[in-house]
Formats: C-alpha cells, structure tokens, sequence
C-alpha cells in the first residue's frame, strides 16, 4: 500500500462512524508505506511517565537528540506508526531520536498531549542532554510549537512540518487545496472541525495559543525549519506560522515541496520527493546537535 491509497482509505473511513479503536487499526498501518531504514536500533524507555521509544542510528553519540512528536490528528498514529520515518530522519542527521508516544484525545483532552511531549523534553534535559531539537508532522507539528513555547530552556532548533497551527480554520488553502489534498479534501472533505472539538472539549478555547499557536507569541522560538506541500489543505498553516515568525526575529527557514501530499515523508524509502525532503532537514538541523 503506497501513501495515497492509505490516505484514500483513511478518508473514507472518517465518514464510517467506525468505533475509535477499529479506526486506531486502520491508522496503525500508515507505517506501513515506510520502508524500513536500516542500521537504527529501537528501545522503549520510560520518559518521566511518558511512552517513548528510542531510535538510535548506529553510531550516534549520546549528546544531540531529536525529540520527535507524531500525528495522527491527536485522537490516532502512536511512536510506531511514525517509528520507521523519525529513524530515517536520525540516520540521515546522525544523532538519536526519541519518539512520544503522547496520551491521545478524546481519553486525554488538551492538555494532556502537550505535557506529556513537555514532560519527555524535560526528561532529556534530566538525562544530560543539552542539544535537543523538536520535530513534528501535522498534530505533532503543532505539539512541536506548543511545547517549545512552554518550555525553558528552549530546544537548540525545531522542524515541524506540515503542521497544524490553527485550530480556527482561517487559512485560504483549506478551501482552495480541498481538490489536491486526497487525506483531508476530496469529494467528500474530512470534519477537522469534530477533531478540534475532542481535542479541547466543550469548554476549550480553540484560540488558546497553546491549542492553535499561530495565535502565540513567537518572538522566543529558536532557528525553525518549516516544510510544508503546496497541495495539502494545511498549506497556509505553515506559510503564516513561517510569516509571523519571521516578522517577530525568529529564524525560519519555509521549505514549500511541490504536488505531494499532507506528511510525504512518511514515503520515506519508497519515493525519492520524501527522501530528499528529510535530507534536506537532516542536513539543517544536524549543525545544532553534532
């Protein structure tokens, strides 16, 4: 199964009223269109209290970590749905990679997911590391900010991509990318909207900064290095995120890969768009952490 028919079928079944965990089943295999990268060992560790899984490159030195944050629209994905991309991105920069596995909406309403990711950084730092740089697809995009906003000190540099930002829906790509984005448009689009309402519960706000962080302030986030595809629906998230940055001093870096689809990376090892696109970041980041 290649990405676009997982995405297909995903699409298809968010309009089934599947119950949560056949759904969840029919997510555990977005790992599957990953190959496998070869030469990286995995370890499960307890981080603080959170799940987490290690994925370290042969090699890899013990200091510089990618603290990694998947997506899955924070009610779905897991560290081993997203195992196999995150490891390509650690062989590729050279350094380890720990993988969270944060509490899931709607168990787990907002906060939760963003302390767990917070509680795993501070973990890291508790362990000796001081060179760590936070990266993220989609939901775990925006996990990615939120949680580089909260903590202190601040990672070395972080890369979320196709990153949710906005969970008020005002990006123009939501309505003009709706015929390209085959997971969340289509003929029939995905209700984003329902999983905003899991994530923060009838009594959130989806203004919040901490649950949409383009309405943060950003003045205090570290080198960024924003990727995004001109034809998925959370295009524009990604270009303002990379605006606003930039107009608050933030170095940011915005890496817009033509004609592919929401999270192409996960391609990786099967597609050489989503190979060269983690080269690309790995080579970036791995400057701050080797």
């Amino acid at each position: 199964m290649n990405i676009i028919e997982h995405y297909r079928r995903s699409n298809a079944n968010s309009h089934r009223n599947l119950p949560l965990e056949q759904a969840r089943i029919v997510d555990s295999h977005w790992g599957d269109v990953t190959a496998e990268p070869g030469g990286v060992d995995y370890l499960e560790v307890d981080a603080g209290g959170v799940r987490a899984l290690w994925a370290v490159p042969h090699g890899a030195p013990d200091d510089g970590v990618l603290l990694c944050v998947h997506g899955g629209g924070f009610i779905g994905g897991s560290m081993y749905t997203h195992r196999k991309m995150f490891a390509h991105l650690a062989k590729r920069a050279g350094v380890r990679a720990l993988i969270v596995d944060y509490r899931l909406t709607p168990e787990f309403r907002h906060p939760a997911a963003l302390e767990d990711c917070v509680t795993a950084y501070e973990w890291l730092r508790a362990q000796g590391v001081t060179r760590i740089a936070i990266t993220g697809d989609s939901a775990g995009g925006l996990l990615t900010l939120t949680t580089t906003l909260r903590v202190d000190p601040k990672p070395v540099a972080i890369m979320p991509f196709s990153a949710w930002t906005d969970m008020e829906f005002r990006g123009e790509s939501l309505k003009a990318n709706v015929s390209t984005d085959v997971l969340f448009g289509g003929d029939r689009p995905m209700n984003l909207r329902a999983l905003v309402g899991m994530y923060v519960g009838p009594d959130g706000d989806p203004a919040d900064p901490e649950a949409s962080p383009i309405n943060a302030d950003l003045s205090g986030l570290p080198p960024a290095y924003i990727t995004v595809s001109d034809a998925e629906m959370l295009l524009d998230d990604s270009v303002r995120l990379h605006e606003k940055a930039v107009s608050q001093g933030v170095d940011a870096t915005l890496d817009v890969v033509p004609g592919q689809q929401h999270t192409f990376q996960m391609a990786a090892g099967h597609d050489e768009v989503a190979d060269d696109s983690l080269a690309r970041m790995a080579a970036w980041v791995r400057p701050f952490l080797v």
